[in-house]
């Protein structure tokens, strides 16, 4: 008697999981763009922008500082 109850219910639960499973290996793969250092922005220094107060956490963009660094990357092979 409990089997009427059990078979259809595994048979679903199969089917399912082999679906979800089917569709994870047909799922197209995202293509992850390279950051590039010109996507960086650079920062000014002007004489009479105002300087930023902040209080808490926040992103500041477009700082005001007179030297920021060598933008730049390098390329290096590691062998194991």
């Amino acid at each position: 008697m409990i089997f009427q109850f059990l078979i259809p219910l595994l048979i679903r639960l199969v089917v399912g999981v082999s679906l979800m499973a089917l569709g994870y290996l047909l799922m197209p793969k995202q293509k992850v763009p390279k950051p590039e250092i010109r996507d960086l922005e650079n920062p000014t220094a002007d004489a009479g922008r105002p300087i930023p107060r902040l209080f808490g956490t926040k992103e500041i963009k477009g700082l005001n500082v007179l030297w920021y660094g060598d933008k730049g990357s390098d390329q290096y092979t590691v062998k194991v």
